[in-house]
């Protein structure tokens, strides 16, 4: 799976926020895909400056596993909140390019246009990618929202002043939101709608809970091999 470069990775954090703001420009929230019959889902793990990357690719609309890469990588790019793409993507680039079967959809597990710069990893991978990417993340970055009612499907939007910005989404009865926002080719209301088919038992889709067991080394990829700084070994 091929990507564009679009700007260096060895910059600094003010140089990262106007990339943030040029590019915010390009995303576009309209959905803009065919039919999704595979969807993926990205993780990563760090051990001080090294990450581990993982890329899984589940079929569409069962959520079975049929493709996944590990990649270990150093990463430069220092911890700052609001600028966590430029950390977590080249390494998920890296894995990006080892799968065999190329996604028709992308789950970040982070944000999409919910982000104080509408230019969260979601959105970010998106137009790398030139790929339908939602950004579904755990917790609240950017925005406010009244609280869904309980049952699974409930939602709230996410507001920035009068702006909507993404949505606090309930996929299960009686648990936590996850907050839905667009990443890039795919309006906030397919986001949603997918969001919730693919969270079959779990808070989580199934894509972010695949991609947290392989980079954590819970569960084997039809791989079965990590790319690390450009050697494979057995997984």
């Amino acid at each position: 799976m091929n990507y564009q470069q679009l700007h260096p990775w060895e910059i600094t954090p003010a140089e990262a926020r106007q990339i943030q703001n040029e590019l915010r420009h390009q995303v576009v929230p309209q959905d803009r895909f065919d039919h999704i019959k595979t969807v993926a889902g990205v993780d990563l793990g760090f051990k001080k400056d090294t990450a581990r990357a993982s890329v899984v690719v589940l079929s569409f609309p069962d959520l079975q596993l049929i493709d996944g890469a590990l990649v270990e990588s150093p990463v430069p790019f220092p911890y700052i909140p609001g600028l966590l793409s430029f950390r977590e993507t080249p390494p998920l680039l890296k894995a990006f390019t080892q799968l065999n079967t190329e996604p028709d959809l992308i789950i970040a597990d982070g944000q999409g246009i919910a982000h104080p710069r509408r230019f969260g990893i979601a959105s970010h991978l998106g137009l790398i990618l030139d790929k339908p990417t939602i950004g579904c993340a755990k917790s609240r970055l950017w925005g406010r929202h009244k609280q869904p009612e309980d049952e699974a499907g409930s939602i709230e939007y996410l507001y920035d002043k009068n702006e909507i910005i993404g949505a606090a989404v309930r996929t299960r009865t009686n648990v936590s939101v996850v907050y839905v926002s667009v990443g890039h080719r795919i309006s906030l209301a397919s986001a949603i709608r997918l969001t919730l088919a693919c969270c079959q038992r779990y808070r989580l889709p199934e894509t972010t809970r695949y991609a947290h067991q392989a980079a954590a080394g819970q569960i084997t990829l039809p791989q079965k091999q990590v790319e690390t700084e450009g050697q494979l070994t057995l997984f």
